[in-house]
């Protein structure tokens, strides 16, 4: 009985780090491409009277990715799910998920606008 209970407690503290990373979070930032994506990514687009959202759009539609561009960190998140963000293309937004840390991967679960 005590080896199973030692057992069943080491287990519970080996998987203990991998079920906390997988606890939902919140991201904010502006859903970009990654071609675009970073500080002044869509400059050359804005001066032809094009908007951040129109930029984005017309990224992806050439082959680019929707991504996460949180502008405060200075971070570039992927972002697993490429259908949701397209309504939200250049605007800023909360993303709820759970993080890839390796692959700096969102596995978005809702985005919405920022408030």
């Amino acid at each position: 009985m005590k080896k199973a209970a030692l057992g069943f407690a080491a287990t519970v503290l080996f998987c203990a780090p991998f079920l906390a990373a997988q606890k939902a979070q919140t991201f904010t930032g502006e859903i970009t491409d990654d071609a675009c994506s970073g500080p002044g990514g869509h400059t050359a687009m804005l001066q032809k009277g094009e908007t951040n959202k129109d930029c984005t759009l017309s990224c992806v539609k050439a082959g680019s990715k929707f991504v996460l561009y949180d502008g405060t960190k200075k971070m570039v998140y992927q972002l697993d799910d490429q259908k949701k963000p397209a309504t939200f293309a250049g605007a800023k937004v909360t993303v709820m998920g759970t993080l890839d840390a390796a692959s700096e991967t969102i596995h978005v679960t809702n985005i919405a606008a920022a408030k």
